[in-house]
């Protein structure tokens, strides 16, 4: 062991005044495909509704919503259970927003858009530049110039009504030929504007929302080996080479009888390859039989970057193929077999959960209350982008050490902290000044927080000693838990039963010995605060050394948790307290985005946090709330209802949007699981009295 010790040894400074110098040295991250993973959840998690039971594996289940069924109790009682994503079916088309030039008509879609939002469904935005549905005026115009305006102002109008409301847009739908030629189908668009419209429809839709996924959709490019699929891969191939925003592929899977084509895993997988996520985006199958809406499910559960799937509207007689039979409920709003055959594909089960569900009525996945105490579940919300300043409310200190005849406790600390089966399960260190150890503990409601029993791991097989900042998450694809900790080296233990203290393996190591860049940086500083985060190719394993770096090493998710070299240091600061330690890196849902927070000690001694964003796990970092002034968490932009128990905002956790080893957090009402103390405490730094609190962020735009 290298360090019998926990962090914090902090002498005098007075950081105002130093300049602080980021180099952010960054790997890109290998682009690896993972064979046929699916993201399944462990049997206990199963959900009893679609939307609930996708969004265990980050992704969303959705449906289309037409604005005049809304009033149908059945239909309206169907959408708000079974689904966490919707698609306006008809509402967001050129000849409903602007039947006339210039007149913009956001009514019927306002009405869809409204009703998701109050039951937490995300919104996909259909569709932006579409050959069909298009008023005549538009259809008449032979001018370039004229057209290319009319587009963009379309486009920008309404993606600016709706940001930060839409997650995704259809940006062009359908522009590619049927048959064998591979050519653009001939339209307003391309006859006056030419191949270009495509790219012209993208970079318009970009400059107008940096934060939603632009996709392109269309029918038909599901079977690998049809020209029209390769002419559209070509299309989006050479948009990603030369930097033509495009985030996403929608694939409409409007299937026979016979379901998808044995190729359509591959197409998707093939898709994602080059950098694009892609989605199920018009699923219906003519007389909905089982095993093809199950292969199809399992396709896109097989290819991480299928990031959700959509049916083409909610009961039979709903369809616009409604002779056909196609989709998952009957004309009475009854679920077909075909329903259970889709959730369990998804990994649920359409029993009443045994073991209890983190699913809520509104198709969500998780529990996370907006109030303290005993407030009602809050919903996955729809994506939006992180605002560049963030206000927070606090709970007061919920969790407090429980002492007993073994264990002399004096703080509660470093929370890692996941929504899982019903209950918030909670793991910390436990300080006094005989050195650290971990607890476990579980509740339904914050308001149980406080009662709940405590349990010391260190009666299993994870053993007695130095344990201290554990992290925990599911791993999917080997159905596993793992916890993540410091032992003077980086440590995890693992599990198949989170709710069982005793179930944990003894510590395991990362690195047979420090890395060397590590030990030639780390000082007089300590390593410290691993945290482990998963893309569709790779995981990545931060920690920190007090004395102002932050490492990064690397491997691969079918090597997890073995491999990890490449280590470096992903970002630095000349002065030490500003980037001190608890790196948290987290994926922001329904955006390309990850967030880092470290934390710092300020020019008055009290911890906060500082964040940054990035496009990818390894990097660049670009400040967000960066500073002193400008902080992303702390006391000073920070509200306490119940009376200011703390200064210090310190090590702690998100409330998580799942559980996997993503780390998907929420984009908008954030809240931060922490730990405080008394202002008035002091002492040695291991026997100072912390206790854990609840932060809510004040300020979200949705």
């Amino acid at each position: 062991m290298n360090l019998p010790h926990r962090r914090g040894r902090r002498g005098p400074h007075d950081p105002r005044g130093r300049r602080r110098v980021w180099a952010l040295g960054l790997l890109a991250a290998t682009a690896m495909a993972v064979p046929g993973t699916a993201n399944a959840a462990p049997d206990a998690t199963r959900a009893t509704t679609l939307g609930a039971q996708a969004a265990q594996s980050g992704r969303y289940f959705g449906t289309a919503v037409a604005a005049g069924k809304l009033g149908d109790t059945t239909y309206s009682a169907i959408l708000n259970r079974e689904f966490n994503a919707v698609t306006p079916e008809n509402e967001m088309k050129w000849d409903t927003i602007e039947r006339s030039r210039g007149s913009f008509n956001f009514g019927p879609a306002d009405q869809i858009v409204g009703q998701a939002t109050s039951h937490g469904q995300r919104v996909r935005g259909h569709t932006l530049v579409w050959h069909s549905q298009l008023p005549s005026w538009v259809g008449s115009i032979t001018d370039a110039n004229t057209l290319r305006g009319v587009m963009n102002n379309h486009i920008t109008t309404t993606i600016n009504h709706y940001k930060g409301k839409v997650f995704a847009w259809d940006v062009v739908n359908e522009a590619f030929a049927d048959g064998g030629s591979g050519q653009h189908r001939p339209s307003v668009f391309q006859n006056v504007l030419g191949d270009g419209f495509i790219e012209q429809a993208f970079r318009t839709a970009r400059a107008a929302d940096p934060s939603a996924k632009l996709c392109y959709n269309d029918y038909n490019i599901e079977n690998w080996s049809d020209a029209k699929t390769q002419a559209v891969y070509r299309m989006v191939r050479d948009f990603k080479t030369r930097g033509v925003p495009i985030d996403c592929v929608g694939f409409q899977a409007h299937f026979g009888t016979g379901g998808p084509p044995a190729s359509f895993q591959t197409t998707l997988s093939n898709f994602a390859a080059l950098g694009v996520d892609v989605q199920i985006t018009e699923l219906d199958i003519a007389q909905a039989p089982t095993t093809a809406y199950a292969n199809t499910v399992r396709a896109c559960m097989n290819v991480p970057r299928c990031t959700g799937i959509t049916v083409w509207g909610i009961r039979d007689s709903d369809s616009w193929r409604a002779g056909e039979n196609p989709l998952l409920f009957d004309r009475g709003g009854n679920k077909k077999p075909a329903y259970q055959s889709v959730l369990t594909a998804l990994g649920g089960t359409a029993a009443t959960a045994a073991h209890g569900s983190p699913a809520s009525r509104a198709g969500t996945a998780k529990r996370s209350p907006t109030a303290l105490p005993g407030s009602a579940a809050r919903p996955v919300t729809s994506a939006a982008a992180l605002p560049s300043a963030f206000s927070w409310s606090s709970s007061g200190a919920l969790m407090s050490p429980k002492p007993d005849a073994t264990h002399n406790i004096a703080g509660l600390k470093d929370p890692s902290v996941v929504y899982y089966n019903g209950k918030y399960h909670v793991f910390a260190s436990v300080a006094s000044s005989s050195g650290y150890g971990l607890v476990y503990l579980s509740f339904t409601d914050w308001s149980q927080a406080g009662s709940a029993t405590h349990h010391y791991l260190d009666r299993g097989a994870l053993g007695t000693g130095y344990r201290a900042a554990p992290q925990v998450f599911y791993f999917a694809p080997q159905k596993t838990w793992y916890l993540v900790y410091q032992t003077g080296n980086a440590s995890y233990s693992t599990n198949t039963d989170i709710s069982n203290p005793n179930g944990w393996s003894a510590p395991r190591n990362f690195y047979s010995s420090m890395p060397d860049i590590i030990r030639q940086n780390i000082g007089n500083g300590y390593w410290v605060d691993m945290w482990v985060i998963c893309d569709s190719a790779n995981c990545y394993l931060f920690s920190s050394d007090d004395n102002g770096h932050l490492y990064r090493s690397q491997t691969s998710l079918a090597q997890f948790p073995n491999g990890f070299t490449n280590t470096v240091i992903a970002a630095q600061d000349a002065n030490k307290y500003a980037l001190f330690e608890a790196s948290n890196v987290y994926k922001v849902q329904g955006t390309n985005q990850y967030l880092l927070i470290v934390e710092a000690i300020g020019s008055d001694g009290r911890r906060y946090f500082r964040s940054w964003t990035s496009g990818s796990i390894a990097g660049s970092w670009t400040p967000l709330a960066a500073s002193e002034s400008n902080p992303f968490a702390r006391a000073a932009n920070t509200t306490f209802p119940s009376g200011a128990w703390t200064k210090d905002i310190s090590h702690g956790e998100m409330i998580r949007a799942g559980y996997d080893q993503t780390l998907t957090i929420p984009s908008c009402k954030l809240q931060y699981l922490y730990q405080g103390k008394d202002p008035a405490a002091s002492g040695d730094y291991n026997s100072l009295p912390w206790r854990l609190g609840l932060l809510t962020q004040t300020n979200s735009t949705c």
